[in-house]
């Protein structure tokens, strides 16, 4: 992730919550991030656009990390998709399996504060294909 743009998103959202700049170590800034992302909903507000995209956009490379591969495409619209899962790869048109949510559902299954059973159950993950299930690999 660009340093100044984690930064500076970072700091667009501390501010948007009446909050002081922040002044943490470099390699604390993403969760730093995804933390002030969330309390911008828990507050009942809609994050920053750069901020959330950011947040997600973190999260989405986490999951790709820890589970390599191209078999789901998971797509958090409009911040941000990436392929991730082992198994067989997916190439050309419509991925075979597909998630898709929106950006606070992402960072509460990415952070265990929802699981997928719950999201599921509440539509709030749309999941389509054989290998669609990221219970096994949330939370990150």
């Amino acid at each position: 992730m660009d340093q100044e743009k984690l930064r500076s998103a970072l700091d667009g959202q501390l501010i948007a919550l009446d909050e002081p700049a922040y002044d943490g170590p470099a390699s604390a800034m993403p969760d730093a991030l995804v933390a002030a992302v969330l309390a911008a909903y828990d507050r009942g507000r809609q994050p920053e656009r750069d901020a959330a995209r950011q947040a997600v956009r973190y999260l989405l490379d986490k999951l790709a990390t820890a589970a390599p591969g191209r078999t789901v495409e998971v797509r958090v619209p409009p911040y941000a998709a990436v392929q991730a899962i082992p198994g067989p790869r997916h190439t050309r048109g419509t991925p075979p399996n597909v998630v898709e949510t929106d950006g606070r559902t992402w960072i509460e299954l990415a952070l265990g504060r929802l699981t997928w059973a719950e999201a599921m159950a509440k539509g709030a993950v749309a999941a389509s294909g054989s290998r669609a299930d990221l219970s096994a690999h949330l939370p990150l």
